[in-house]
């Protein structure tokens, strides 16, 4: 699912995926004469067709040219299936450009040619259906919010949530038949969740889940889910390199120096002094609302003394809060009330600015990936001129004004999708 997207919780459409390329093989195999020699095989997507010959960008990242034969065999499978069985015939004629297919054959000496014996295919058309039913299915039947707790056990998870500017607490229960699928280390993309056993999600984590929620929503029995460690900073910038993408803050929570890889899906907006003003009010009016420094004071003193990774907030996927589907708008905190939903829709919508626009001394609010130890965290959104906003509350952190999910969605706007 190309969704650059959540899903791109919400590119949730996994394709002819190394399982099932698996599957069809041993089953292409064990229909082949024991003397015949093994055949290649190549996956990607169609970019052009002319002739006879099928141009493919494979998810290598190469270009191939698959020539086909009148005796080559074509077959369609919808998304979702793997059992050539349930294949239905196609033609060369009905590929279209963007279909996604796994081709058969003699790989060429040169390694960017390709001799066809068949081509199994999912129509593009049928692959956005196939998205579009999910990322509908996340945006109405799915809860996200902070890990509390896990109960091995008995599957439990405890997820705190504030949608609606409600905090409230949803026992998540899984079965065998749960899809547990984890953000890597360097990542928001749906596209590179891998399969994680339950034993993989811990205290802290921001979770999505899908399925069939109870009454009142304190309880869903999770079909899907998707969970993530993400890190959270208010910190004033240190340097900022435009060439190398790279930027270093000082951590207000822990006065160290952070370095932060920004790429081109992070998401940064740097805010105009009557929109943080305005934010900052509205802080200033919730129950946690901290006593307010004066507006526009850049002081590291009157900020908050805590950035705690993994605040109360509220996914989209976006899985981004707001949005549709496990992308943004998948977070906890979705739209309503004073929830962070309202703040992810309005910064989204915010012109996108560039490390050059930032300033030394500038005070910042970043949600990054977890990182690991051979490569810094990136950058998933970046937030400046946050001062009024970071002196209005203590509780003003960057999970409770940004979405961690928004890249999974490209971008994480309303409605977006993981």
């Amino acid at each position: 699912m190309s969704c650059k997207s959540w899903l791109q919780l919400c590119g949730v459409v996994v394709l002819l995926t190394s399982a099932y390329t698996d599957r069809l093989t041993a089953q292409e195999a064990a229909s082949q004469n024991s003397s015949t020699p093994a055949a290649a095989r190549a996956l990607g997507t169609v970019t052009s067709i002319s002739g006879q010959s099928i141009v493919l960008k494979t998810d290598a990242g190469a270009e191939l040219t698959v020539t086909v034969a009148d005796t080559t065999k074509f077959l369609q499978l919808k998304p979702g299936q793997t059992n050539l069985k349930e294949a239905t015939p196609l033609t060369l004629a009905d590929l279209k450009t963007g279909d996604r297919v796994l081709v058969r054959g003699i790989a060429g000496s040169d390694g960017k040619s390709f001799q066809a014996t068949s081509v199994i295919a999912m129509k593009q058309t049928d692959i956005a259906d196939k998205q579009a039913h999910e990322r509908a299915e996340w945006a109405q039947h799915s809860v996200g919010g902070l890990v509390k707790s896990i109960d091995a056990a008995t599957g439990t998870i405890a997820v705190s949530t504030n949608a609606q500017g409600a905090q409230k607490e949803v026992s998540v229960h899984t079965t065998k038949q749960t899809v547990l699928r984890r953000y890597s280390a360097n990542s928001i993309k749906f596209d590179d969740a891998n399969p994680a056993p339950l034993s993989d999600i811990k205290a802290g984590d921001q979770l999505r889940a899908r399925g069939q929620k109870n009454s009142d929503g304190t309880e869903i029995a999770a079909d899907e889910i998707v969970s993530g460690t993400f890190r959270s900073i208010a910190g004033i910038l240190v340097s900022a390199d435009n060439a190398s993408g790279m930027i270093t803050v000082t951590d207000l929570a822990t006065k160290q120096p952070v370095t932060l890889h920004v790429t081109s899906d992070s998401q940064l907006r740097k805010l105009q002094p009557f929109v943080a003003q305005a934010i900052a009010a509205r802080l200033k009016g919730t129950p946690a609302g901290g006593a307010a420094g004066s507006n526009g004071a850049t002081g590291a003193s009157s900020a908050p003394k805590t950035a705690q990774a993994g605040a109360q907030g509220g996914n989209g996927a976006g899985m981004g809060p707001g949005g549709s589907g496990p992308g943004a708008g998948f977070g906890p905190g979705a739209s309503g009330g004073q929830g962070r939903g309202d703040f992810q829709q309005m910064i989204a919508r915010m012109p996108a600015a560039t490390i050059s626009d930032l300033t030394k001394g500038d005070a910042l609010m970043i949600v990054a990936t977890e990182g690991s130890g051979s490569s810094p965290s990136t950058v998933i959104t970046l937030l400046g001129g946050v001062e009024p906003i970071l002196q209005a509350s203590s509780k003003a952190t960057p999970d409770m004004i940004l979405s961690p999910w928004s890249l999974g969605s490209g971008g994480g706007g309303e409605g977006a999708t993981p």
